[in-house]
């Protein structure tokens, strides 16, 4: 059902409607403050940081009074309340119980604690940049100390009978909880430990020495474009910028920003990310734009937009058949580098499985231990047991313990990632769901006979993503993530899909079965 086809509706519909139209208000301000923080990572002068903070707080404020209107809260328990909510179609009733339900979350925020969080997080993510060009940990210690100090108050304050952790786990994978996330890490982590050993040590691997050359900047730039168009992301609707740390930025319905960092070394850096953010921007250009700032014209979660971003970046854009397809372009793009290297040593060699330091350009058997790590240290330090000082040396020890070194420098430690800086606490494990998501809902695609390795080869992506507008994007947020995973694949949530299909691509690779050994 399309939005506008309530509209001048039913009577019964009228303080729906206006909720709605509150709640849409409410986006405009919110897509404003995406813009704002877009062009902070993209285009701000340096010394412009301490004034954007200033503004990002104090739209911040603006947007929470509006969210939190007592007009509103009241129009919505009315909804809630109504004998008529069963009889209404299901988006309008998913509508009505997710509006109320984020109403009250965001009711017992205190609007200063809003705008502090705004503020900090811009003057955090600001000190980032200046700390991983300078090489220096101690300048963000005091950041990050209050990001976390505030991120705990806001878990009190917004879910107050949730675990700290869970209470911010929530605002990215609503329903998830941390007991139950790493149970299935331990699960997946037992389950992958011989692919992951077996790999590294293993002599017949292929190497990504062909993936190291000479890209110019403007080649490159050229040729991902026309890769992801391929694919399926619309420039009409959305555009492609340079930043420190890839991201995709929604600023409204036909507004979608990507952004990637570049290597004029090695290919794969500004590749891969990009097809990691066409594929977050392939979900927000697929979801409904007639439900826009509505549930669901919205995300279902982090986890399902990760699965979409990992599908794209690896159980498409890592399969020899996608090689097959874009071998081609990528050799006129640069032939200094790709005229005498075949479909099948590129394809090999972006399945390489080398233990490097940092999470956005790790193979995908070894990724999700980078994953797993940020998913402890951040829930150790928010459950107190860690100190934000503490840090790097528990990142080290960790690191070592999982990938058998250190690294040496702080850039490729802790200090990698935006995440922290930007307040972004409980985010990380939607990584790794989104690849246990990703994997079922790939299966599920090429079942029904999308996505499948002919249609790659030639470059056919269409039918692949027409099946997840129709399976996935179009519900939005009316279904919980592992309900939607369900409804798309047919079959309950399960680490298997994922465990098969690493064990069945990398295994043959590195002269090891393809079958998941028996643990005992």
């Amino acid at each position: 059902m399309r939005y506008s086809e309530l509209l001048g509706s039913k009577p019964e519909y009228k303080d729906f409607l206006t909720s709605c139209d509150h709640a849409r208000s409410v986006s405009l301000l919110t897509a404003v403050d995406g813009l704002l923080q877009w062009d902070e990572q993209t285009m701000l002068p340096s010394a412009a940081g301490n004034f954007r903070a200033e503004q990002v707080a104090a739209l911040a404020a603006i947007t929470h009074a509006q969210r939190t209107e007592k007009e509103q809260g009241e129009r919505l328990q009315k909804l809630r309340d109504s004998s008529l909510e069963k009889e209404w179609p299901r988006v309008v009733e998913a509508t009505i119980r997710l509006l109320h339900r984020d109403f009250q979350k965001q009711s017992r925020i205190p609007g200063k604690l809003v705008q502090e969080l705004a503020r900090t997080s811009i003057e955090a993510q600001q000190a980032w940049v200046r700390a991983v060009k300078a090489s220096e940990w101690k300048p963000m210690v005091t950041h990050l100390e209050k990001m976390f100090s505030l991120k705990r108050e806001l878990a009190a304050c917004q879910s107050p009978d949730l675990d700290p952790y869970d209470a911010l786990l929530d605002d990215y994978e609503p329903g998830a909880r941390w007991k139950s996330v790493n149970a299935t890490f331990s699960r997946l982590r037992k389950a992958l430990a011989p692919l992951v050993r077996g790999c590294i040590e293993s002599s017949e691997g292929p190497r990504e020495t062909v993936l190291r050359g000479n890209f110019p900047l403007q080649s490159q730039q050229a040729f991902v474009r026309h890769v992801i168009e391929e694919i399926g992301f619309s420039f009409d609707r959305g555009r492609l910028d340079t930043t420190a740390h890839p991201f995709c930025s929604t600023l409204g319905p036909n507004d979608c920003r990507l952004t990637t960092r570049w290597d004029e070394k090695f290919l794969p850096t500004a590749l891969y990310s990009v097809l990691h953010e066409t594929g977050h921007g392939l979900y927000e250009q697929g979801l409904p734009v007639d439900w826009f700032g509505l549930p669901p014209g919205e995300a279902a979660s982090l986890g399902i937009h990760e699965s979409q971003s990992r599908l794209w970046e690896n159980l498409v854009g890592r399969s020899p058949e996608f090689w097959e397809w874009c071998h081609p372009i990528a050799r006129k793009a640069f032939p200094e580098s790709f005229n005498d290297v075949s479909p099948g040593m590129l394809a090999e060699a972006v399945c390489s499985v080398n233990p490097g330091f940092i999470r956005v350009e790790a193979d995908e058997v070894t990724y999700n231990l980078h994953v797993m790590m940020r998913f402890d240290l951040e829930r150790e330090i928010i459950h107190g047991n860690l100190l934000v000082a503490d840090l790097p040396d528990a990142w080290n020890e960790r690191f070592e313990t999982d990938f058998g070194r250190r690294p040496s420098r702080i850039e490729d430690g802790v200090l990698q990632d935006i995440h922290w800086p930007a307040g972004l606490i409980g985010y990380f494990p939607t990584y790794t769901l989104g690849n246990i998501f990703s994997a079922q809902i790939m299966a599920a695609a090429q079942q029904s006979g999308v996505g499948i390795a002919q249609q790659i080869r030639n470059g056919e992506f269409a039918p692949l993503l027409q099946w997840l507008q129709e399976n996935v994007h179009t519900f939005g947020r009316t279904y919980t993530s592992e309900a939607l995973v369900e409804k798309a694949s047919g079959k309950p949530v399960s680490e298997q899909y994922l465990v098969e299909s690493l064990y069945q691509r990398y295994g043959p690779l590195h002269g090891l079965s393809p079958e998941m050994p028996q643990l005992v």
